[in-house]
This record gives C-alpha cells, structure tokens and sequence, in this order.
C-alpha cells in the first residue's frame, strides 16, 4: 500500500475544497474561482503522480487501498489498473479547462457553481477508483446531485423539463444496478457463507447463464443509459443543449464514458456467459446509434444538438469496439474513448465560445467567422478534424484499431460502423463551412473579438493532446495492454467454464 493514500487524495481534494468554499463569502467571486481552479489544477499535478508511477508490466490494480467501512462486505476499497488510470486522468485535466470557461458564462450564483463542480470531480474521480461495488454505486449517485443542479440552475431554455428528464432516466437505470447489486451480494453469501461486494471476490463467481442474464440486464441498462446506447440515448441531446458549457464538457468528455467503463468494467466481466448471449444485440444497438447519431447531427439547425448526437454516433463506436472482444478492438475502444473526451469536450468548448458571443447557437444566423476570427477558426479547425479522425490526430489511432479488431470479427459490423465515420465528415464540415466561412450574415459580428488569454489557455492544451495522441499513441497503449489482456483473458475463461459446464463437470452457483 502506498505511504500517501493517493487515489484518496485524488477523489477527495475537490471534495475538501468545496467544503471551503462554503466558508467564502459569496460576493468574492473572483476569490472563489480562483480557489477552485487552484484546486482542480492541484488534483490534476498529483494525478500525475499515478502516471508516473503507474507499472505497466502488472495487470493487477495498482495504488490499492483498502480499510473496513460499514462491515457485511462493504469496504473501502480502491484501486486502478490501465483502463482506470486514464479516465481518471481525463477527468482531473478536463476539470481546470471547465473552470477556465466559466470565468465569465457564469455570473449567477458562483459559489454555488463552483461548489457543484468540485462535488462533481470527487464523484466522477470516485466511479474509476472504486473496486466494491457499494462504493461505486455510491459515487455513480453522487455524479446525478450535481449534475441535476448545474442544468436546472444554470443551464438555458428548458432546462426544468430537461433536468427531470435526466434524472428519471439515470434514476431508473441506478435503481435497476443496485437491485442486481443485492441479488448478487446474496448469491455470494450463499456460495461461500460469507459478505462482499468487493469485484475481485465477486469476480470469482461462477454463475449459471440464466441468472447472469438478468443481473446483467439489471447492470446494462443502466451503463446503457449513461453511455448512451440506442434507444436509452434521448436524455442525452436534450441534457447538453440546455447544460452551460462546463456541464457539457464535462457531460460528454467524462460522465458518458462512466457507462462504457461500467460495461467493461463490470457487466463484460462478471457476466461472460450473459455477454455472449447479449452480444449480437447490443451490437445491433450500436450500430444503430452509430448510423442513427450521424444522420440526426447532419440534420441539426442547433450546432450543440449537432455535436450532442455526434456523441451518440461516437460512442456506439466505442461500444461496437468493446464488443468486439479482441485486442486491437478493445483497445482502439479505450483510445476512443479518452480521445472523444478530448475532441468532444473541445466542440462544446467551441459551441460555448460561439454563444456566449453571438447569444445564438442556431447554424444558419452565423457565417463568416473565420475572417473575424482567425485564431479561433484554426482551433475550431482541428478538434473539428481530430473528431472526424484525420490521421495525425488522436481520433484516428482509436478509430483505426476499432475497425481493424472489428473487421477480424465481422466484415459487416466494419462497413456499418464505417459509416458513422462517413457521416461525421459530412455533418463536421458542412457545420464548419456555414458558421466560419462565406459572407457575416449579422452586423453585430463584425465587432467580435478574437480569442482573449483566459481563452487560449483553455483551448491550448485540447490542441497539444489532439496532436500528441495523434503522433504517439504508446503513451497510452503501453499502460493499457496488460489490463486489456487479463480483461479478455477473464472473459475467455468463463467461456470455457460454460462449456466444461454443460458436460456437466463444473457445478454452478445458482439462486436456489
């Protein structure tokens, strides 16, 4: 165990410093936004510290720490391995960025605001960390109590409808996850005469199909839901048209990749045999996400809404490469994820940028941008081209190896998924052509000013990691491969469990 309970410190640093917040006088709102950016750039300098240290020669969790919390099983039990090392990177370097802009979006309220967002990053640092699955489920909830107050407060046009709608749906998929969550902890207490919920003991479980298939159900829908898959996904263009920029950043660079994570994560490995009987149709889901989020997005009049159900498409990539059950496939899928983090929570920093000077998001009241805004158009430019995945950029090295993994498995899948690449280029550049180029349709546009410091300094770093993943992709490979290994490795031995199975050699732990 590490001398300094980092992943501890991690998690709880923004925790502890919106607990300070509380004793800040609100009319200090300069004070209290730059406390809280101090503080979420701090937790992003120690994350570092797990880079640096991380051994990518091990599979196992690393940084472990674990203490007796409630008793009956539920402990505090933390961990990471290559798969959660990265997503809680994500999440301490989007944090900084969704500070930096909502300096000057966010006049109401700031130490309220402020407060919510650094409860947000415990919560979502917590969900990466967290290896008994009491622990995960309460950090799952502690993301929605934010999340619910930054749209309803701050966030723009039907954000009380939208609010209620976010909620129901994670709350339905929460409440579906925390019933499979018991089943389980009583089937394990009736295998072995004893309690857990920590997932390297549940892990072990050998469970008949038929009851795998319900708890994974009960776990899917509610990753679903979060990721979101077709047809769970409705919430999700609604959330982010309305949210205020921070909200949407941080929505799509990391709330939706808790999903994925749980999917991978949980239901793949706990529940092998449920997954290959699953498999097809969960597929079949993304597929349609990935066709459907692209035509949706191309006919969008709302450049948010475009990039929201760009995020559908994407992420039903992601899920169509974890699917796919092979190295290449699995690991362009985590790229993929951690590079539509990037390019993703850049388009919305771009959206948020448009209108807070314009007031307007709708596509066709802009154009020729690019003269006015010289700087700003080269940015937009490239997160515009890195999600699309031009080669050089990070969107390619995670779209390449889901093709490449997938095509070993299904030539169709590949063409189909293909397609959602075809469809971002077309709804991308028609975007970029109509907002930047061509004539200023408005007066009002001639006086825009181009990117300010405050600014440029939010963007600068999502251009140095678009083109730093695009170049050397092993930064993030090396320290994944293992994990990815032993994830694959666990899935194909239950496999072969099932099999030894119905020849009757192994006996099952079943309900009864």
């Amino acid at each position: 165990m590490e001398k300094i309970p980092i992943l501890s410190l991690i998690t709880f640093l923004p925790l502890a410093g919106a607990l300070i917040l509380i004793f800040i006088n609100r009319n200090r709102e300069n004070l209290i936004r730059y406390f809280s950016f101090a503080i979420s750039l701090l937790n992003f300098i120690v994350s570092l510290k797990l880079y640096i240290n991380f051994n990518p020669g091990l599979s196992s969790f690393q940084f472990q720490e674990e203490y007796s919390w409630i008793g009956m099983g539920i402990n505090y039990t933390m961990g990471i391995d290559g798969l959660s090392l990265f997503l809680v990177l994500l999440t301490t370097f989007l944090m900084p960025i969704s500070f930096l802009c909502s300096w000057t979006a966010i006049e109401d309220r700031v130490k309220e605001f402020n407060v919510f967002m650094l409860l947000l990053s415990t919560g979502m640092i917590g969900v990466f960390v967290s290896l008994n699955l009491f622990l995960f489920y309460v950090f799952w909830e502690v993301t929605l109590i934010p999340m619910y107050f930054l749209i309803g407060i701050w966030g723009t046009g039907r954000k009380i409808y939208v609010t209620i709608k976010f909620i129901l749906f994670t709350m339905l998929g929460s409440l579906l996850m925390l019933v499979s969550f018991f089943v389980l902890y009583s089937i394990y207490y009736k295998a072995t005469g004893s309690f857990s919920l920590d997932f390297q003991d549940l892990s072990r479980l050998i469970l008949s199909p038929s009851v795998q298939i319900w708890l994974f159900l009960g776990f899917s829908i509610s990753f679903a839901i979060k990721v979101p898959l077709f047809p769970f996904h409705t919430w999700l263009p609604d959330a982010h048209t309305e949210a205020p920029t921070a909200g949407s950043v941080l929505l799509a660079g990391v709330l939706l990749k808790m999903g994925a994570y749980g999917f991978i994560r949980f239901a793949f490995t706990l529940f092998p045999d449920a997954l290959m009987i699953c498999r097809s149709y969960i597929v079949l889901l993304s597929l349609v996400g990935i066709i459907y989020g692209g035509l949706m997005a191309l006919a969008q009049k709302d450049v948010k809404r475009l990039v929201a159900y760009s995020s559908v498409s994407h992420m039903g990539m992601v899920m169509l490469g974890l699917l796919s059950l092979n190295r290449e496939s699995v690991e362009g899928a985590i790229y993929q994820m951690l590079s539509h983090g990037i390019s993703t929570g850049g388009l919305f920093l771009v959206v948020g940028f448009l209108y807070e000077k314009a007031h307007t998001r709708i596509i066709d009241e802009f154009g020729g941008l690019s003269k006015q805004l010289p700087l700003f158009s080269a940015i937009f430019v490239i997160i515009m081209l890195s999600s699309i995945g031009l080669p050089g950029l990070n969107g390619f090295i995670g779209e390449f190896l889901i093709l490449i993994g997938v095509f070993k498995v299904n030539v169709v899948w590949t063409a189909l998924g293909a397609t959602g690449i075809i469809l971002s280029v077309a709804y991308l550049l028609w975007a970029f052509q109509r907002v930047m180029q061509g004539k200023i349709k408005n007066e009002r546009f001639f006086n825009f000013k181009d990117l300010n410091l405050r600014e440029l300094f939010y963007f600068l770093p999502i251009i140095f990691f678009i083109f730093w993943m695009g170049i050397y992709p092993n930064f993030i490979l090396k320290r994944t491969e293992n994990t990815i290994s032993k994830i694959l490795n666990d899935i194909k031995y239950h496999e072969k469990i099932v099999v030894e199975d119905l020849s009757k050699k192994i006996k099952f732990i079943n309900m009864n």
